[in-house]
């Protein structure tokens, strides 16, 4: 006698793993789809910061060289490309230190 005769056309089997693929499918599939479109905004959100950072260190250094007369002319002509990288490395160590502090007891209880 088969296991279709004892249980009808269905045997506990099947339901255990159309359960079971459906769980596994809950519990890894659904959270690396919503981890990988976690990372392509994050990823997005990147390049587009990073380019509007360039344009605006470019930006200041067009003004530092043009609008301030014969400022940094000649033998000073390096300072406005020393004070533009002095900008970029100031935010982005601004961007480091607020990457790697430590959230407060506050800040996690939201």
């Amino acid at each position: 006698m088969a296991l279709k005769d004892l249980f009808g056309t269905k045997s506990p089997f099947d339901d255990l793993k159309s359960t079971l693929i459906a769980y596994v499918k809950q519990e890894t599939l659904d959270p690396a789809k919503k981890l990988g479109r976690y990372l392509a905004f994050g990823l997005a959100g990147t390049l587009l910061i990073s380019l509007g950072l360039l344009l605006l260190a470019l930006a200041i250094l067009r003004l530092l060289q043009g609008e301030t007369g014969s400022t940094f002319k000649g033998h000073l002509s390096w300072i406005p490309y020393f004070i533009v990288l002095f900008f970029l490395l100031a935010v982005g160590g601004l961007t480091l230190k607020s990457a790697f502090r430590k959230a407060s007891a506050k800040e996690l209880s939201r």
